[in-house]
């Protein structure tokens, strides 16, 4: 039988390091990643058939828990009917009714394959309703890997950010602004600076994508104020917060509307998907209306289409309610077991938790990116591997937060209990 170690081996060399997203990696961890056979509920399973309580739901889209009995009825159907047209069909149709119907801060939208390209179509679209081109995002926040926003804050100011990858170039680094969460008079210096120039600010209003920076209300209505008093748009980053806080994701818990709204993730079930919306008049700016063109062969993909809606339909208020009361268990569980873990060898840490989210970290009431203890990784390997071999799967990166899901139940926290405490 193959094992772990020889998959990784000839992982790595037919992809580049072995996995097909970095946040796969085992890098700096003493073990290999885990080549997953199965999953059901809130369990996974490797190929040596060792069962895992997964903490990372496939980064998020799985808040019902690994296949879902009602979401396979829906993708079952809709494979026997085909599984890509590339014509119009009414299945994205059924999706985007159900949501503007509940979503009444938005009148359209559109559906593309991924939350990154619901940010680069967003991004575009907002210079091209705007005729402006720069754009303010915030260290922190990550908003896929599109060029513009694999930008880092640079030691002076904003304008002077440089990317943090290879193979962006400076002309797209000059026209995004980065700075810290939370620095209004950074804002208000952009705006003297670049006057007429600013398209928009981006922003996860749920900041989860480097840790589980959870920002002050106050801080996202200045905000909303900043970008109508210079006819700037506010765009909410929600791939990962959208219809997880809430139905209308951080939209609906803070009461605050932005102009343009992305959304990936829970919206396809567990299948490729983005989306992105905002008001007609904005709307009406994207191709074949407006001149912003954007396309592409697989949106609306019709088994994402089915498995979104089958997954939506199931979030009532009541799922809601059952699915923060499972994270609160399981950071209530998590924090005793730290603190007594081997004579309190985890005890520095503690759970920053928001909803159904939960980050594992050193110190509490960190909202931006410069109150993250440099030293995250090097304590947070131990950590992942100690519960790893205890049969509890994280994120394998101390930046990357915890899902929970409605399979993760009683029955489940039961277990969570015996296996930390075994």
């Amino acid at each position: 039988m193959t094992t772990q170690n020889e998959l990784f081996e000839k992982s790595k060399k037919l992809v580049p390091g072995g996995v097909h997203s970095p946040v796969r990696s085992f890098k700096g961890l003493h073990t290999t990643p885990r080549f997953i056979k199965k999953s059901h509920g809130a369990m996974i399973e490797d190929i040596d058939g060792n069962d895992y309580i997964d903490f990372c739901m496939s980064f998020g889209p799985l808040v019902l828990g690994h296949k879902d009995s009602d979401v396979e009825k829906s993708l079952v159907s809709a494979l026997s009917r085909g599984w890509s047209y590339g014509t119009c069909e009414p299945y994205s149709l059924d999706l985007a009714e159900y949501l503007l119907s509940r979503l009444n801060f938005v009148d359209q939208i559109r559906f593309v394959n991924s939350g990154t390209e619901a940010v680069m179509t967003a991004l575009r679209l907002a210079r091209g309703a705007t005729k402006k081109n720069k754009i303010i995002k915030f260290n922190g926040c990550y908003h896929g890997h599109t060029d513009s926003m694999l930008i880092k804050a640079g030691s002076g100011l904003a304008g002077t950010s440089e990317a943090s990858s290879a193979g962006v170039p400076s002309g797209v680094s000059d026209d995004t602004l980065v700075l810290e969460l939370g620095d209004r008079e950074g804002i208000e210096q952009c705006f003297k600076d670049h006057p007429g120039q600013i398209a928009g600010i981006i922003i996860e209003p749920l900041p989860a994508n480097n840790g589980l920076l959870i920002q002050d209300q106050s801080f996202l209505e200045y905000l909303r104020e900043i970008t109508k008093k210079n006819d700037a748009l506010l765009i909410f980053d929600e791939v990962i917060s959208g219809f997880r806080v809430a139905f209308g994701g951080m939209t609906e818990l803070t009461g605050i509307t932005p102009d343009i709204v992305t959304y990936g993730k829970i919206i396809g079930g567990g299948l490729p998907v983005g989306a992105i919306a905002a008001k007609k008049e904005i709307m009406d700016n994207l191709a074949p209306v407006g001149s912003v063109y954007q396309a592409g062969t697989l949106s609306a993909n019709p088994l994402a289409m089915v498995g979104g809606l089958e997954t939506l339909k199931k979030m009532t208020t009541e799922a809601y309610a059952e699915l923060n009361a499972n994270a609160q268990k399981i950071i209530s569980v998590f924090t005793k077991w730290l603190k007594e873990y081997n004579d309190g060898e985890f005890a520095h840490y503690s759970l920053t938790g928001h909803s159904s989210l939960f980050w594992i970290v050193s110190e509490e009431g960190i909202n931006c990116m410069d109150k993250i203890p440099t030293d995250i990784t090097e304590k947070f390997n131990p950590l992942f591997e100690t519960l790893l071999n205890k049969g509890i799967y994280l994120s394998p990166n101390a930046y990357e937060v915890g899902f929970v899901s409605l399979a993760h139940n009683d029955e489940v926290i039961k277990e969570l209990e015996t296996r930390l405490w075994k």
